[in-house]
């Protein structure tokens, strides 16, 4: 259930910074506080930064990192660049796609765990690596695999 009140109170106490251009941080401040952003917090908002309620959508949808839903229990970020991929990324997506149960981009229906891409985790010299519960693991081979299977699943 939607908590309007408990939106507005972390937009008003965010909004008394008096903060130019606040819409990027303002959204990650109720990412932080309630794991997503919830689509009921967009005319709110829009309201307390003069702006459209379009504009706020837009940059929701646009940064992949804002959640519209709240998020699995165990979240493992991918790291899908160029230089994982070289590094044999894909085998390593489709061993984690089938240890998780999970298609890359997508959360579990029982909600335990996601599994979503990342564009370079600056990790490149000892990739394939990923964020697991925002933990970086680094050099992910079929056995870190297993472990990180075993980890969220615990």
């Amino acid at each position: 259930m939607t908590d309007i009140a408990g939106i507005q109170t972390a937009i008003d106490r965010f909004m008394q910074s008096d903060m130019r251009g606040a819409l990027l941080p303002l959204l990650h401040a109720l990412q932080e506080e309630f794991g997503h952003v919830d689509p009921a917090a967009v005319p709110l908002i829009a309201d307390a930064l003069n702006l459209s309620r379009a504009e706020v959508h837009g940059v929701i949808s646009f940064y992949h990192d804002f959640r519209t839903e709240p998020p699995a229990r165990h979240v493992v970020k991918l790291c899908r660049a160029e230089s994982c991929q070289s590094r044999g990324g894909a085998a390593i997506e489709a061993q984690l796609s089938h240890q998780l149960g999970v298609a890359m981009g997508h959360s579990r229906k029982d909600g335990q765990v996601a599994l979503e891409p990342v564009y370079c985790l600056g990790l490149c010299a000892i990739g394939p690596n990923a964020l697991v519960d925002d933990r970086p693991v680094a050099r992910i081979d079929s056995a870190r695999v297993v472990a990180i299977g075993n980890e969220v699943e615990a």
